[in-house]
């Protein structure tokens, strides 16, 4: 029996889905205070990147830099950070957060920092036509 594909509850309750690429899921994180993204590839039962086969490994690396480069060309960053920790979440997925000097949490980490403040519809709908 073949297990479908979902998104783990966290990702679903924190994130908006914004495109599906190839492999991943690409979801934004509802919090305004910082471009952060996360790429989900959309395999059932992954823990981390090797559980995937050699050609989504790749797959994966490809998405992750595009998502980089687009980041870099939308927000222009002092830096870019790009993650899989997994701790709270297990299901393999990939954080990318435009990181500037002047953001509320620098230079320490965004997670549980402040409160998050939501996207409105329209900074939502703006955000995806990158996509």
């Amino acid at each position: 029996m073949t297990v479908e594909f979902s998104l783990a509850s966290e990702l679903a309750r924190d994130c908006i889905e914004v495109a599906d690429w190839p492999l991943c899921k690409v979801l934004l994180m509802n919090d305004s205070q910082y471009p952060w993204f996360i790429l989900v590839p959309r395999k059932a039962g992954l823990k981390e990147s090797i559980d995937l086969d050699d050609v989504d490994q790749l797959m994966l690396m490809k998405e992750s830099a595009k998502l980089s480069q687009l980041l870099k060309e939308v927000f222009n960053p002092d830096k870019l950070n790009v993650a899989a920790l997994g701790n709270m979440v297990p299901q393999l997925h990939i954080h990318h957060i435009a990181r500037f000097k002047s953001d509320a949490a620098w230079p320490a980490p965004v997670w549980g920092k402040f409160p998050s403040i939501p996207y409105t519809n329209e900074q939502v709908e703006q955000l995806k036509t990158h996509f």
